[in-house]
Formats: C-alpha cells, structure tokens, sequence
C-alpha cells in the first residue's frame, strides 16, 4: 500500500504524525532500513522496507514531493556517492524527536572508494529538496572526494543535520560541505569536529563557499542556529572559506551561529570566517554570532560585516572567560 494519505499512512505503521520530523506530503513515502531491509521489498511500509538508499532514490519520482525516510538503526552506507538530480524528494531521518543539532540516530555514510566521481557522500543539484535529521559522514580517501556533501541545487532546506569529514585533515581545499548552492537555507545543522586536528598549514574550512561545481555558485544563503566546530593544527584553520572574489552573490548570511574552536588544538585560528579575497559581488553578514577560541571572528577588509550588540568589527562575538 503506498503512503499516500499521510495522516492515516504514518499511523497505520505506528509512527506517530506531531513530533515525528517526517512532512506531510501528497507523495510517496520510501522506509530504508540497512540493517533489516531489502532492496527487493516494496519499500513502502516499516515491514517492507528498501536496504539502500539508492533504491528508494531510484522509485522516488521527481517533482512529485516523494519523502525517503531513513530508519535510525544503523548506518546507511553509500558504496558510490549519491548524486540527487531529481526534484522535490525529501530525506528524513527517524530520530526518535525532532530538534538535534548533532549524533542524530539516521546516519549516511560514505568509506573507501576508487572513482574520481565520488566527490562527496552526497552530491545535491535538484530544486527544492530538503535533508532533515540526518549526520552526514565521509570517510573517503580518494583524491577528488574533498567534501561531505556537495551542494549545487536551488531552494535546498537543511534542517537539523551535522556533516562531518574524517579524512583530507591536511588537504587545505577540502571541507565538510561545500556550498554552491541558489537560496540554500539551513537551520540547527553542525558542521566539522572538535575531536580531529585539521593539519598545520591549512585552511580546510567546515563550510566553503569557493565556487567548485560546474555553473554553481553559492547565491543567497541562509544559516541560522547553526555551529561550525574545528580543532586546530594552526592559525591558518578557517570554519567558513572562500578563496576568490566572486565567491558569494548577492547574500551569506549567519544569523546566531557559534564557531568553536577546541581548546584542545594546537592553534588559535586567526579567524572564524574569512576569505581569500574582498567579496565583489556579495555580502556576507554575521549576524548575533559568537566565536570562541578565535583571534577575531571575521576577517578584515574581505567583505565581512558583523552585527552585534557592540558592532565593533574586531572584538564583537568573540566570547572572553570572565
């Protein structure tokens, strides 16, 4: 039976409506379940659910608001990495509640690959889909797999999602998301480590805004109640990056967002975002932020503004122990 009444659907297969982070939707919902799936199951129920990912990406329809729902059981473990080109389909995770910013229950994960097409876990460039509840993790050692998730679509929403790279902690271009993204919005989503040492010598940023995908670029992002976590090796670790001018179009915004470095590392970071070069065809706006561990929050002269309750450019945010 295809879930196609959502209020009676979800209920009928015990997961309850308020509170359960999955969105109504007139399409189909796809259960995954890796441990206890089944790639020849229907994957339309809890009792029949997909093993892989892939599958239920596969069945959902583009444009049609499909929901992959991911079972918290285990890791989902991609063996290439998912590139989303499809519409409107939206993965949720069964968390057991809705609202953590990080360790969420649903995990996707990509190991050891060979195929220089495997740049990210995931790779999105459809239009207005959504992830929620989801820890993204890449543990790839290929040369081309530099990020976590890759992002190139337009209206993508992230809601309540961590990205976390294990490897490339001395490959200064790599970073847990990259966001080439149009009207990417993100809210209560962690980004980066405190447990891993980012190298000596490098920027390796949690969030890089450098223009990477073909075409793509990042063009009005929003982040809000978002952290970005980073142990550093050196001064020179940035938590959000873009190495040229043209980065950013139009608008970054971060609004209430926290860039902590570990006490742990063996640096403090010169700052928490910065660039490679002063911004021409954008702004990016720190808006109530706070930064720890950091020399100064913002960079200087890259087109940065921060605004808080004492705009001072240099010392706002930076959180002092009293």
């Amino acid at each position: 039976m295809a879930l196609t009444n959502f209020p009676n659907g979800l209920s009928s297969f015990g997961i309850p409506v308020i509170g359960s982070g999955i969105p109504a939707s007139q399409g189909k919902y796809f259960f995954v379940d890796y441990t206890n799936g089944s790639d020849g199951n229907t994957g339309l129920s809890t009792t029949r659910p997909f093993k892989t990912v892939d599958k239920a990406y596969e069945e959902a329809t583009s444009g049609n608001d499909d929901v992959i729902v991911l079972m918290g059981s285990a890791t989902h473990v991609l063996t290439e990495m998912l590139d989303v080109t499809k519409s409107r389909v939206h993965f949720v995770g069964m968390d057991g509640t809705f609202g953590r910013m990080y360790g969420q229950n649903a995990k996707l994960s990509i190991g050891v690959t060979t195929a220089a097409t495997d740049i990210a876990a995931v790779q999105n460039t459809g239009i207005r889909n959504s992830f929620s509840n989801i820890k993204f993790i890449s543990n790839n050692t290929v040369a081309e797999g530099l990020y976590t998730f890759a992002e190139g679509g337009e209206y993508t929403v992230f809601t309540n999602c961590e990205f976390y790279k294990s490897t490339d902690l001395d490959e200064t271009t790599a970073a847990e998301f990259l966001a080439n993204g149009d009207s990417t919005q993100f809210v209560g989503c962690t980004f980066g480590s405190l447990a891993d040492i980012v190298a000596d010598n490098c920027i390796r940023p949690c969030f890089k805004a450098t223009a990477i995908l073909a075409g793509k670029k990042l063009r009005d992002n929003v982040l809000v109640d978002c952290m970005f976590w980073r142990k550093a090796g050196g001064t020179e670790a940035t938590m959000v990056y873009g190495a040229n001018a043209t980065d950013v179009e139009r608008l970054l915004l971060l609004k209430n967002c926290s860039f902590i470095s570990n006490a742990l590392g063996a640096a403090t970071p010169a700052n928490a975002v910065g660039f490679g070069a002063a911004q021409t065809q954008g702004t990016v706006l720190l808006q109530y932020c706070t930064s720890v561990d950091c020399t100064v929050m913002a960079q200087a002269s890259v087109g940065i503004y921060v605004d808080g309750a004492v705009p001072t450019f240099a010392t706002t945010g930076v959180a002092k122990a009293s």
